[in-house]
């Protein structure tokens, strides 16, 4: 997708924690940290293993395959910038590497999408800067 001149939404915050997922989504190539010591994905990004407690991450490309996990449909305006979306749906979707991530299906009737429906990652370039991961039916 072709980034728009403007985007009227609110964008992410980009922070020294954060900017290698915001990067590698901007490549489209969504990476995730990995602890190097057991190999637990570690997201969110934190700064100590959840696991082993170790402090050395690696982050890794994922697959970008996934399932539904869970899902909302947003019928309310919450931001004036999203009126637009309405109805919309945020989904929490299970990577096939075991992380899960909060984002939107795409491409998709809110009412087919079900709990376990196979996705594939697709990518919504938003600014020159951001680049949103999104998910469409496999």
């Amino acid at each position: 997708m072709t980034a728009p001149t403007t985007y009227e939404k609110p964008l992410p915050v980009k922070t020294a924690e954060n900017a290698p997922y915001w990067d590698s989504a901007k490549a489209h190539a969504l990476a995730l940290p990995r602890c190097c010591a057991c190999e637990t994905w570690r997201y969110p990004p934190t700064p100590y293993c959840p696991k082993c407690l170790s402090d050395q991450t690696d982050w890794q490309e994922v697959s970008g395959r996934g399932t539904v996990y869970s899902f909302i449909i947003v019928h309310q305006r919450y931001d004036p910038s999203f009126a637009e979306d309405l109805p919309y749906n945020v989904t929490v979707v299970a990577l096939e590497e075991g992380p899960r991530l909060v984002s939107n299906v795409v491409d998709v009737h809110n009412q087919d999408l079900r709990v376990g429906m196979p996705l594939t990652l697709t990518y919504d370039d938003i600014t020159e800067e951001f680049t949103l991961p999104k998910f469409r039916p496999a």
